[in-house]
């Protein structure tokens, strides 16, 4: 074997065994999975009962943004409007190497927390396709230790923007790999409905998945998601496309959605929610009660959607704070959604996991023989306990291969004379 790691507790609601096993790594796959492996290896982990995962999926973000925060002034009022106009000013002042240089050094952040895959929109509005150009570079530089799908994702509106369905045909022509929208932005409903089946028809006729920001909204009247699972059921697009934020359902009529839910299940659309991003920008013409800003994901699941977690942003005009940490996404995601019962709170742990990486179509993804050894060992037992600490990261493995460590948190104290060292795991 090139690597054992010894003692790894899997997530048991995944693994279906609660007994500690060792994990066998030949040619960056995993061999085996098995209790007390006889085999050695040229390199062995001891994780000693802590959590061994496959790495964090980060379902929704934008790279092209990220890491901005100041560029070319700070957000003063924190709101999702003003974001996108220090966004559009922000643009023409964009270079190549600079996009880059942030990209890359964020992508460095996200190894580091075990953050290995990541689906990015990056604007095509700018008809210098600016930004597409530096992220496809990115992609190419990165591909050893990331994987990087990127969504061309028309920011300013499909139809609203001059030539933006042009410069979304030329970024996927340059290897993008999703088509993306924004129909809640277009200047009517109906436009926003017109833009949905252009883009939906356009990923068909290509065989690419889609990826809309949709009913990023407060307007319970926006409903673009039935449009989206409309031409998804139309167009034989179910299990490729999924709706992002889908703000807007929080206040919906509870009527609607009941026909709602059935409906995405039926047309196999995945719903991504951004729990940090979608708190915070959502509710902001509320006085009280105030609403919580994010889509209903308990809901979802329960209807049978596949549900994921995005980042959204870190350090970009719409959001000043992050630190490309998915575990404090699903922790944000579990508090706001009120999935505090057991099962939920693994269920906000597979949403930064393996429901990410189902929604994004990864493969050979999991900790079974055959699929890539990519995983992460978590200085904790397991699932809650991880989202609780946000545990470090003790390693970050790539197809067998050890690219990052941490240490594991514990504090020294000096009490009534005494030293001692805490650690912040519970005995059990």
């Amino acid at each position: 074997m090139d690597l054992i790691i010894r003692r790894a507790a899997l997530p048991s609601h995944v693994a279906g065994r609660d007994r500690p096993v060792d994990i066998g790594i030949v040619g960056g796959r995993i061999e085996t999975v098995e209790p007390d492996l006889g085999a050695s290896g040229r390199e062995e982990i001891d994780a000693g009962g802590a959590l061994v995962t496959p790495p964090f999926v980060d379902a929704h973000f934008h790279l092209d943004a990220a890491l901005s925060y100041g560029l070319p002034r700070v957000n003063e009022s924190g709101t999702l409007l003003e974001g996108i106009a220090l966004w559009g000013e922000l643009k023409p002042q964009l270079t190549q190497e600079a996009l880059v240089e942030r990209a890359l050094r964020y992508c460095d952040w996200a190894v580091a927390r075990g953050l290995l895959a990541m689906r990015s929109h990056v604007d095509v509005c700018d008809s210098r396709l600016l930004a597409v150009e530096a992220l496809l570079e990115v992609k190419r530089r990165v591909a050893p230790y990331l994987d990087l799908q990127l969504v061309a994702f028309p920011q300013d509106g499909l139809l609203r923007s001059e030539g933006a369905f042009d410069n979304l045909k030329r970024a996927i022509a340059m290897g993008v790999d999703v088509v993306g929208g924004i129909p809640h932005f277009e200047r009517t409903m109906a436009d926003g409905a017109e833009s949905i089946r252009l883009l939906c028809e356009f990923a068909a006729d290509k065989g690419l998945p889609v990826d809309m920001h949709c009913d990023e909204s407060d307007d319970p009247l926006s409903r673009h998601i039935e449009t989206l699972c409309a031409h998804t059921h139309r167009l034989g697009l179910g299990g490729r496309v999924a709706g992002s934020h889908l703000t807007s359902m929080h206040s919906m009529d509870n009527y609607y959605v009941s026909k709602l839910l059935p409906l995405m299940h039926e047309s196999g659309v995945a719903a991504i929610a951004n729990p940090l991003i979608n708190i915070t920008l959502q509710g902001r013409s509320d006085t009280y009660p105030k609403r919580r800003g994010m889509t209903r994901v308990p809901e979802m699941l329960a209807a049978g959607i596949e549900v994921a977690f995005g980042h959204d942003c870190v350090m970009d005009p719409w959001y000043s704070l992050g630190s490309g940490d998915m575990l404090e996404v699903a922790h944000m995601g579990l508090h706001v959604a009120q999935m505090t019962g057991q099962a939920a709170m693994h269920a906000a742990f597979d949403a930064v996991t393996s429901g990410a990486a189902r929604v994004v179509g990864l493969e050979d993804y999991g900790i079974a023989p055959g699929c890539h050894a990519d995983c992460v060992v978590l200085d904790a037992r397991d699932p809650i306990e991880a989202i609780r600490l946000r545990a470090a990261r003790l390693a970050v493995i790539r197809r067998g291969k050890v690219i990052a460590r941490s240490p594991a948190a514990r504090a020294s104290l000096t009490l009534d004379g005494r030293p001692r060292e805490v650690d912040f795991k519970l005995d059990r």
